[in-house]
């Protein structure tokens, strides 16, 4: 069996192409509604985030025999728990990851982390769109709200708890664009013009992860871009293609 640890639309379409090939599978994601959709495309599924130990246990319960990571590119505690656990039990980890975001542009600057991003951003001051989700909303809060010079745009998943934390952390309900992607071009420039942004912070996702749409829709609106690095991780196995996955795991002498 294996154990495809997923969440992203990406890696759906993995699971999928995994099914297809005879392979029995197993799926782990974070969040009930990324689960819900996993089970509507006839996908086994176990919802909840899951520790190294946790992990360790739930796979060897299920007698799974390969680790597929196809995690989303910033999942770098969830990456690091699956190595571990491979490492543990002793089985194969193949790392799937989208490809990067290429070009460069000089309305583009790269940063390292969420901090980094956050104490550019305030220095630039003016409207800044984060588009970057709601896990680490405080780094740019606890940086941005206090200035008079600066209106922080906070868009995320239109999720309870997200909505809960803007509220704790103080982030206006006019400052809020609650909505799910994926966003074309086009309506990426109607939100930054409709919000009169100045900045964007956005994280380096890849093509899948919409950063081009992202990206494109504010060079054309001459909107300068700060794009926060992926975390540097050796993964050992990794590929960028869904072929490439499928190939590895025939080459293994395990039972699957």
């Amino acid at each position: 069996m294996i154990f495809l640890l997923a969440g992203t639309s990406d890696a759906r379409e993995l699971g999928l192409m995994l099914q297809q090939e005879g392979y029995d599978l197993i799926t782990s994601v974070v969040t009930e509604n990324a689960g819900e959709v996993m089970k509507q495309h006839g996908l086994r599924v176990l919802i909840g985030r899951l520790d190294a130990e946790q992990l360790i246990s739930v796979i060897s319960e299920n007698e799974a025999s390969i680790i597929v990571d196809a995690t989303h590119p910033f999942a770098e505690e969830a990456s690091k728990n699956a190595m571990a656990a491979a490492s543990q039990l002793e089985i194969p980890y193949i790392r799937f990851e989208r490809k990067s975001f290429e070009g460069q542009d000089s309305l583009i600057t790269e940063v390292a982390s969420y901090e980094e991003a956050a104490v550019l951003a305030a220095s630039r001051g003016g409207v800044i769109m984060l588009t970057t989700g709601s896990k680490t909303l405080q780094v740019f809060a606890n940086h941005l709200l206090p200035l008079e010079n600066v209106r922080m745009i906070a868009r995320m998943l239109p999720r309870k708890d997200n909505m809960e934390k803007c509220e704790q952390l103080g982030v206006e309900q006019k400052n809020i664009v609650a909505i799910q992607g994926p966003f074309s071009k086009q309506l990426n420039k109607a939100l930054y013009t409709q919000y009169g942004v100045t900045q964007v912070v956005t994280k380096e996702s890849g093509k899948v992860g919409s950063v081009d749409e992202k990206v494109e829709a504010a060079k054309e609106l001459g909107i300068p871009i700060i794009m926060i690095a992926r975390p540097k991780i050796e993964y050992g196995n990794v590929y960028h293609s869904f072929e490439d996955v499928i190939n590895t795991i025939k080459t293994m002498e395990v039972s699957v």
